[in-house]
């Protein structure tokens, strides 16, 4: 199978978690686009909440019930792709750069769920680590980063600058807080393990399905 059969798979594996009145977070991404389609099938009657406006835009030509986020402080259930995923459960995210609106996603959720083919396992993560940086004062914070690239590509759903930071990422907790504490640093796109409460990897034909209790 490949990666796209791989993805389908899992995809329609975490698709059945959304039920009827649920509070849902979409991520962003081709695996979110691909969950859409499955939502559009089943027609649950939830409430989704999106993390850029390409998803909102893509949900709602779908037919899917689309809500502003600061209708709501809690979610049930989110749901996101991962760029990388290391064996001890960190992620990085935020290819499509939305990852400061997918963090706030993932952290307001009761589940936040990860759906994934078998190509973005990794042995540990490395660079490039997304970032969202401020306007204000960005040649200092790339000076205070040193090993970061403003990445050719538009800009953030609220107005960020997109960049990768290209340096070593041997410990990721600590990489996390380093980053979190450069005051240009709107967000980083390292995710802890604790954010994630399940992961559907499809493998082959198969889907490895994970969760905090472990594998299922």
């Amino acid at each position: 199978m490949g990666v796209h059969e791989e993805k389908q798979l899992a995809v329609e594996a975490a698709g059945v978690l959304v039920q009827n009145g649920m509070r849902v977070g979409l991520g962003t991404g081709t695996t979110v686009g691909l969950l859409l389609e499955v939502l559009a099938r089943r027609r649950p009657n939830a409430v989704f909440v999106a993390s850029s406006p390409r998803t909102e835009v893509a949900a709602r030509a779908l037919g899917l019930d689309v809500q502003p986020f600061g209708c709501f402080d809690r979610l049930d259930l989110a749901i996101d792709g991962a760029d990388q995923i290391a064996p001890d459960g960190w992620l990085i995210k935020g290819g499509g750069g939305a990852h400061t609106r997918e963090k706030i996603v993932a952290v307001a959720a009761e589940r936040f769920v990860v759906v994934a083919d078998a190509t973005k396992r990794v042995a540990t993560l490395h660079a490039p680590v997304p970032l969202e940086l401020s306007r204000f004062g960005l040649a200092a914070t790339l000076r205070e980063l040193e090993s970061c690239e403003v990445r050719d590509a538009p800009s953030s759903p609220d107005g960020g600058v997109i960049a990768d930071y290209h340096g070593t990422v041997a410990d990721p907790r600590e990489l996390a807080r380093w980053l979190s504490a450069i005051p240009g640093v709107v967000a980083h796109g390292l995710f802890a393990p604790e954010l994630v409460s399940e992961l559907f990897v499809g493998v082959g034909a198969a889907v490895h399905h994970t969760s905090r209790g472990g594998t299922q």
